[in-house]
């Protein structure tokens, strides 16, 4: 499957420091293989439809449409705000 970044996602990931990039790299290269991705959760209340994956204190939103679409990547502090 592909990983799509939307460009809020993209601009996310390029502020992120060197070695959490790298890690969500890993997180995305294991998004590819949807759905047999474990540590995926599903989300709830305005979420609903989108999942949430995590990578220590990090988070990465996205949903599924046909391919991944990776609309949020930030620090489990800040994701869910709007």
């Amino acid at each position: 499957m592909r990983v799509v970044l939307t460009v809020d996602a993209q601009s996310e990931f390029t502020r992120l420091p060197a070695t959490i990039q790298a890690r969500v790299v890993g997180v995305l290269e294991r998004l590819a293989a949807w759905p047999s991705v474990s540590g995926a959760k599903p989300m709830r209340g305005d979420l609903k439809g989108h999942y949430r994956i995590r990578t220590d204190d990090w988070r990465v939103l996205f949903r599924v449409e046909g391919n991944v679409i990776v609309v949020r990547i930030a620090h489990r502090s800040t994701v869910y705000e709007d």
